[in-house]
């Protein structure tokens, strides 16, 4: 099980971390949200929970709740820029479609979906 970043995401992460010496990671998670089901929840973190799954990926640590973990395995994260716009994106191989705006996603049949 492994979650990914992109160079660009490494380094809006990094950047981040670096303003926030406080945080020593990227957690990644998702709560059921928006008209598919599942939306993605990212922050920056000091603590690691005895139920989460840590991996590091381009000198990052990424922190993901091992009950949503099934969900996400796999993911690749990236950021974009797009004029004043700029966000995470996501590109989970888990998820077997998404809602119109972007925001929710449903998967496929995977434990605890």
């Amino acid at each position: 099980m492994a979650i990914f970043l992109t160079d660009r995401a490494a380094a809006r992460i990094r950047d981040f971390l670096q303003k926030q010496p406080d945080k020593q990671a990227f957690r990644l998670s998702v709560k059921k949200t928006g008209c598919s089901g599942w939306g993605y929840e990212v922050g920056l973190t000091d603590t690691v929970n005895e139920d989460d799954a840590v991996f590091e990926h381009k000198g990052i640590t990424i922190v993901v709740p091992e009950t949503v973990l099934p969900l996400v395995d796999g993911t690749t994260v990236d950021f974009v820029q797009q004029g004043i716009n700029s966000s995470f994106v996501f590109d989970n191989p888990n998820a077997k479609g998404e809602c119109g705006c972007g925001e929710s996603f449903t998967v496929r049949d995977v434990a605890n979906a």
